[in-house]
């Protein structure tokens, strides 16, 4: 539309189902760059992008053309049917259901993206549960536990 001007940033976590760690280090930059391209596809610009694992982060810069739950759903099911038609594990792969979305103001960016980038050291203090409680709770969001990336 026309006279349009927006920024927004959001910071995704998402799981791979009930936490295993099944993302091998031999085939997940294809994987980021298989992701990458769903984003940019729908006219995203991706900004970061890393993980664990048994979970990954995305930074984007989001047109507001298409809404956040689309998007997500896009990446998590193309991505699972990549994985999944290369056979790149040795048994069915899948996403855990839900998301963490989080909005970052410009001034946020790079710190955004380099905690992204350093996973592995920030892993080696917290887990994974650990880090998404504290992103909750750092941005106030109410939670149910029984609800938290199920294992």
């Amino acid at each position: 539309m026309a006279n349009t001007y927006t920024q927004i940033h959001i910071h995704f976590v998402f799981a791979v189902k009930f936490r295993d760690g099944i993302m091998q280090a031999n085939w997940v930059e294809d994987l980021y760059k298989y992701m990458t391209g769903i984003i940019q596809n729908n006219n995203h610009k991706l900004l970061a992008i890393n993980g664990m694992p048994d979970h990954i982060h995305i930074l984007i810069g989001l047109r507001p053309a298409q809404s956040i739950s689309d998007l997500m759903k896009d990446v998590k099911q193309s991505s699972s049917k990549w994985i999944n038609e290369n056979k790149l594990t040795s048994r069915h792969f899948e996403w855990q259901e839900g998301y963490g979305a989080f909005s970052h103001s410009k001034s946020q960016i790079n710190q955004v993206i380099n905690y992204i980038q350093n996973q592995e050291l920030h892993h080696k203090k917290k887990t994974f549960i650990e880090e998404y409680i504290d992103f909750l709770e750092k941005v106030e969001i109410d939670y149910d536990e029984k609800f938290i990336f199920k294992e």
